[in-house]
């Protein structure tokens, strides 16, 4: 309950109200500033929730940079949706189109900002950038300002986070199994040798973990799909010609890199692995409890395992290996990876868009980024940061970053996010029994009526 209607309760009669206001008025201006919230604008902020609610990083980082929010005419309001990774983007377009459900500030993918921004759900920030001496001096990463760039040159976000994936291991796990504990696979054979070797000789451990549900949304796109599909050296698009790759021997490669782990059961079961908390349950629970040798994941889930993460494990700077997930064969570069990254972004239907800005432009300075990417074990999108110590000393973030150096990216395309639904159910049927010849033709029938005949190609 606010102060003013606490008071409003303690008042019981006309001599002690009219005092009660004697007082007030001998004083108001103070009155106004210190007793009452009814002067201050709230700002809502919504983020995705995983289901750990206020232990959530996100959270704890919100309400700590709102505590030290010097414009206390501002009250930051958290409005989490609480989602599988996949749920949340549809839920999140649902909100921003009424101006009765968008909040003020809202975190964005990276890979959705583009199809938001052109479904006009999202501010175009170019003016306001142009007057933060942060964005113009240097002090975020050139790159990273791309991922928040759409496609109609405009800027949508401020990024907070980017990230780089690859082969986490379980060092103890595979020294047990004869397995060299500076382990650097050169092709996807290397990977399921690894594999094979694990379950025979650690039969009680999951050999390896790869998303591979609908329920785990993009996660299952790009640190699966995406990542074997680029290490045979094709992409998704086709810059070039404008049109979307349907079918090629690139994806049967894929596809059969994910039957294989499925037939040979080197995976976990398909009731945990097509479950919304696939990746949590890799993370939190199997790595941490020595129950899985080999995840295919991201620079970021260290992040779970400090002090104040969701499942704390002071032993995993030490237990845990970081692999180079290799190409196919070998062939140049040798390895690949898929960066990501969130940014905070004002939607259209926003009620308070110049105080949302003041407040992103705090949140996401120096200090407070620092604060985030070392909580959430994320890489930094801020030169400035990026030779701070208290973020290079991070285990694994040189190797994360390192990583960096082949990189690719998710199309900037706005069809992406209704293409990436469909890898999604491409890599689920191929987990539960469809073949990859018959899961890359239905793939190539729902791509084609999606961007049109004129868009898709076949290589």
């Amino acid at each position: 309950m606010k102060p003013s209607n606490r008071k409003f309760m303690l008042i019981t009669s006309v001599i002690l109200s009219a005092s009660l206001l004697f007082g007030c008025s001998s004083k108001s201006g103070e009155s106004k500033t210190d007793t009452s919230n009814s002067a201050k604008t709230t700002i809502t902020i919504t983020y995705r929730d995983d289901g750990i609610g206020e232990k959530g990083v996100l959270y704890k980082w919100i309400k700590e940079v709102s505590a030290s929010y010097p414009n206390k005419n501002v009250e930051i309001k958290p409005t989490p949706i609480q989602a599988s990774e996949g749920d949340y983007f549809a839920k999140i377009a649902l909100a921003l189109k009424s101006k009765d459900t968008a909040p003020d500030i809202v975190t964005e993918d990276t890979f959705i900002l583009n199809s938001d921004a052109s479904a006009g759900f999202l501010t175009p920030l170019d003016d306001k950038v142009k007057g933060w001496e942060d964005w113009t001096n240097g002090s975020f990463i050139e790159a990273m300002k791309k991922g928040v760039t759409a496609s109609d040159g405009k800027v949508y976000g401020v990024p907070y986070s980017t990230d780089s994936r690859g082969l986490w291991y379980n060092k103890e796990i595979f020294k047990q199994a004869g397995l060299p504990e500076d382990w650097k696979p050169k092709t996807w054979d290397d990977v399921l040798s690894a594999a094979r070797t694990i379950k025979e000789k650690a039969p009680d451990v999951v050999p390896i973990w790869m998303n591979m549900g609908k329920a785990t949304g993009e996660a299952t796109s790009m640190q699966t799909y995406e990542m074997l599909l680029y290490g045979t050296g094709e992409r998704l698009y086709d810059n070039a010609s404008g049109k979307w790759i349907i079918k090629s021997q690139g994806i049967s490669d894929a596809l059969s890199f994910i039957e294989t782990v499925n037939k040979e059961k080197l995976g976990p079961p398909l009731s945990k692995v097509l479950n919304g908390q696939a990746g949590n349950t890799a993370t939190r629970e199997y790595l941490p409890q020595g129950k899985l040798a080999i995840s295919l994941d991201g620079s970021w889930i260290t992040g779970n395992y400090i002090d104040t993460g969701a499942a704390p494990w002071p032993e995993y700077k030490d237990v845990l290996g970081f692999a180079p997930m290799p190409t196919s064969k070998g062939q140049d570069p040798g390895s690949i990876t898929l960066a990501g990254g969130w940014a905070l972004s004002i939607p259209s239907n926003a009620k308070h868009k110049d105080e949302a800005w003041d407040f992103i432009k705090y949140a996401l300075n120096k200090e407070n980024t620092e604060k985030l990417v070392i909580a959430s074990g994320n890489l930094t999108v801020r030169s400035d940061v990026a030779k701070d110590p208290g973020y290079t000393q991070m285990p694994f973030n040189g190797i994360a970053t390192e990583y960096l150096q082949h990189a690719e990216f998710r199309p900037a395309q706005d069809k992406y996010p209704e293409v990436s639904t469909q890898i999604q159910t491409m890599v689920e049927s191929v987990a539960t029994g469809t073949s990859p010849a018959d899961a890359m033709n239905k793939y190539a029938q729902d791509v084609t009526r999606i961007v049109g005949e004129d868009h898709v190609m076949e290589k």
